[in-house]
């Protein structure tokens, strides 16, 4: 009865979201051949199509600049006489532009793209595969910047659009091609493999469950389309790992599934609805995991008062091991699956407490800012980081993307045991730290089992 209560639900919320933007998915009929020898293996009759869905975007905003007048140094003597004979200085604003790449997903002009290729943009500029000399302007539909997701469109019908592939289905190893628009030199094509899966915990979105793939992915990528070798979605490329800013053949793409949902709830509700369950929590250590019968999970650190997870009757060190009897990697995992869930929505339980195995129920409720805000004991640090006082520790629960604190490389789960010289237990420590030690300082964090050092101010 429960789960055609459930199918009922996701049913009725489909066709809610459906109504307001149709997706049409690629064929769930399909098998993998491995190619004959003595003959030329060609993916262009695949790929011609989802390279026509593939759009430009070109963005501008305005940059306010600083008032020279207001800079400390301008109080200076020796600054004020140098500046003497220049009269007033007058900060001139600027006009940032930047290129990225999209993926028409309906043939009225929806397409799919980065939160990161159009935030904060005055302007947005599309133009289409194989015309580059036509400008559309877009309009900004809905912005995701926790999964780096958003939808804009342009006033164009007869549109060509891409067919989403279900990316539940991908497996290691598949072949696919990056479609975009790198460095500004027009539509490209580069090919790889699937090099992992559900690859998460880079601090670079709050969601993350990333394709991983070898297939190139230059600075005006983001936003593009990556596909499989019928041509149908399974990902939006979003981020490299480079030192220098090009290509060493580790790229990310956001999941086709991931992406639809979330170009959904934009297109309906201009914002996404997420469910909340009221748990912080971590992954299983190499010495827990004896404790729960070397099960993997998300382990239970924290409960929040009058949460739907306090009320489903769960406690602090219970593993998280299934959700409506599909298991549960890790943290991340649980993270992006409540995540992508509606407030409301029912589901089943199973956990791992003293060592037997426990089933319980949970209505999710709304996500939202102020609610996770409002938690006790959590507090802003380091221009981006989010921790919460724990267990006789300080723990990172959350790193804003593309902040100052994800550009440090800290990570959720992340402990601070000590800033300079004093060794960090708890936020009564933490705020004697910070207020000893001003400007830039040393701070020591425990990951996992690895001690590292970054400098913060």
């Amino acid at each position: 009865m429960m789960k055609l209560f459930l199918a009922l639900v996701t049913a009725l919320f489909l066709s809610t979201h459906l109504s307001a933007l149709k997706i049409e998915d690629a064929s769930k009929d399909f098998t993998r051949e491995i190619p004959k020898q003595n003959v030329v293996v060609s993916y262009y009759d695949s790929i011609k199509d989802a390279k026509k869905a593939v759009v430009n975007i070109s963005t501008q905003k305005t940059v306010k600049q600083a008032d020279i007048r207001q800079m400390p140094f301008f109080n200076d003597p020796f600054f004020r006489e140098f500046f003497r004979g220049f009269g007033d200085v007058v900060p001139q604003d600027r006009v940032q532009r930047s290129l990225g790449s999209g993926v028409i997903i309906s043939s009225d002009g929806y397409i799919v793209t980065n939160s990161h290729v159009v935030d904060g943009a005055d302007e947005i500029t599309i133009t289409l595969a194989g015309d580059s000399t036509t400008e559309h302007k877009a309009k900004l539909i809905g912005n995701d910047p926790k999964s780096d997701v958003a939808v804009i469109k342009i006033e164009q019908k007869n549109l060509p659009f891409i067919k989403f592939a279900d990316s539940n289905n991908v497996l290691e190893g598949d072949v696919v091609f990056a479609i975009g628009n790198p460095f500004g030199v027009g539509e490209t094509v580069t090919s790889g493999i699937v090099s992992a899966l559900n690859k998460s915990g880079f601090g670079i979105n709050a969601y993350e469950n990333y394709i991983q793939t070898d297939a190139s992915i230059n600075p005006g990528n983001s936003g593009g389309a990556l596909v499989d070798s019928r041509g149908a979605l399974v990902g939006i490329n979003t981020a490299i790992i480079s030192r220098s800013g090009g290509n060493v053949g580790i790229g990310f793409a956001i999941p086709s599934n991931m992406a639809k949902t979330i170009a959904l709830a934009l297109v309906t509700d201009g914002v996404v609805k997420r469910g909340y369950l009221g748990v912080s929590i971590g992954d299983v250590t190499a010495d827990l995991k004896e404790f729960y019968q070397n099960k993997s999970g998300a382990l239970v650190m924290d409960i929040q008062k009058d949460s739907p997870a306090q009320k489903a009757g769960l406690k602090r060190g219970d593993l998280i091991i299934e959700i409506d009897s599909k298991p549960v990697s890790d943290a991340s995992d649980l993270r992006n699956r409540i995540g992508m869930m509606v407030p409301n929505t029912n589901i089943s339980i199973k956990y791992i407490r003293d060592k037997k195995t426990l089933i319980t129920n949970a209505t999710l409720t709304k996500l939202d800012d102020d609610k996770v805000a409002s938690v006790s004991g959590e507090r802003n640090l380091f221009n981006g980081l989010k921790v919460k006082e724990a267990d006789g520790s300080v723990v990172v629960i959350e790193v804003e993307p593309n902040s100052k604190a994800a550009q440090k490389g800290f990570r959720i789960n992340d402990m601070i045991i000590q800033i300079e010289n004093m060794p960090i237990s708890s936020f009564k420590d933490l705020n004697k730290a910070l207020e000893t030690y001003k400007g830039k300082k040393r701070v020591y964090i425990q990951r996992n089992n690895t001690i590292m050092m970054v400098v913060c101010e």
